[in-house]
């Protein structure tokens, strides 16, 4: 049969799925090192939208979840409202792979034959400690916010994890599909080389057989459509957010690269965290050192992405957290809001 039980990750397709369209929201993804200000970033930018009356969804993808804190709310996987315009969530690992099974082991009964379905829903689980099996659970949350949510939004904004994680995320159609695409080849070959098998238990097989395609058509379907979504400049964009630091500086450099190899559209950038221009009066011999090498860094960001729009948000003197802060961040971000017209 076409359906192999230990290769579980393409049959998360929920029954319940919108169709397929590439119409809705703009997609922007904030991302960069750890530790940089992407949360505070994203969230500054998508109160600035909302408050320029767009409907905005604010989602978390980072594990360490520090979107509820800095809003100071309790997000979780359920919508919540930050303010007028603005609603945010949090996803969270375990509750994706939770549902995510469910889906898998629900496609997996309506496949398997009754003796083979308890084996199909043990594999499934065992599945879940499989490498790849979190990020497929959370790639197709982002997959439902974005094909089956979208039409609801001006923008969903996406506060992502660390950069490795999120490049993995993003080359998930890509390979997905193309898993999809060769797994229907398999059955139309299957179908060709037998075309007429006769008996009752091999019509049983072939009507799963039938059904398992249909699962997968369904599922490619949608991956190609997010890759689409993913790869149109006028809809989606990626923004990295570093600071004016050699680490963050290098990681960016790579990131920016890995996005364009894979076709997604960079045309700005955040430098996080910049000192105030003007010196203290006074100032002693550290903060003179410590301006000298940032200015450094400033220099290099400018050479080394030249090709983007660049814009400094300011090092604070206090913490950034709630909305009211964020509010008054989100007025040094003008420019960032300019968008091309929603198609």
């Amino acid at each position: 049969m076409l359906l192999k039980l230990k290769q579980w990750l393409p049959w998360g397709v929920s029954s319940n799925s919108a169709p397929v369209t590439t119409d809705g929201a703009r997609i922007t993804f904030f991302g960069g090192k750890g530790g940089v200000g992407k949360t505070t970033c994203a969230a500054a930018y998508a109160i600035g939208q909302a408050s320029r009356g767009e409907q905005v969804l604010l989602v978390s993808t980072d594990p360490a979840h520090s979107l509820g804190d800095l809003l100071e709310l309790p997000l979780g996987m359920k919508d919540h409202t930050v303010c007028p315009g603005l609603t945010a969530l949090e996803i969270d690992p375990g509750q994706a792979m939770k549902r995510y099974l469910g889906e898998v082991q629900h496609n997996l009964q309506q496949l398997a034959s009754p003796e083979l379905r308890d084996a199909a829903t043990r594999q499934a689980q065992l599945a879940m400690q499989a490498p790849g099996a979190e990020e497929a659970a959370l790639f197709d949350e982002i997959v439902r916010l974005v094909l089956d949510r979208g039409h609801q939004f001006h923008e969903i904004v996406f506060d992502t994890a660390p950069t490795g994680h999120t490049l993995q995320l993003l080359t998930l159609p890509e390979v997905m599909g193309t898993w999809a695409d060769g797994l229907l080849a398999r059955r139309l070959e299957s179908s060709d080389r037998w075309p007429d098998r006769g008996g009752s238990s091999a019509s049983v097989e072939a009507s799963a057989e039938d059904r398992a395609a249909a699962i997968l058509r369904r599922r490619r379907d949608r991956f190609r459509a997010m890759r689409d979504c993913l790869r149109d400049p006028g809809r989606t964009r990626f923004v990295p957010v570093l600071n004016p630091d050699t680490l963050s500086r290098e990681e960016t450099g790579r990131m920016v690269t890995a996005l364009t190899r894979q076709s997604l559209t960079v045309d700005c950038l955040i430098i996080n965290r910049v000192m105030p221009p003007v010196a203290v009066e006074n100032e002693g011999d550290f903060w003179r050192q410590r301006r000298a090498t940032e200015a450094g860094h400033l220099q290099a960001i400018e050479r080394d992405f030249h090709q983007l729009q660049q814009f400094r948000l300011p090092l604070s003197a206090g913490e950034i957290q709630g909305l009211a802060a964020l509010k008054e961040l989100s007025l040094t971000l003008p420019g960032l809001v300019s968008r091309p017209a929603q198609h």
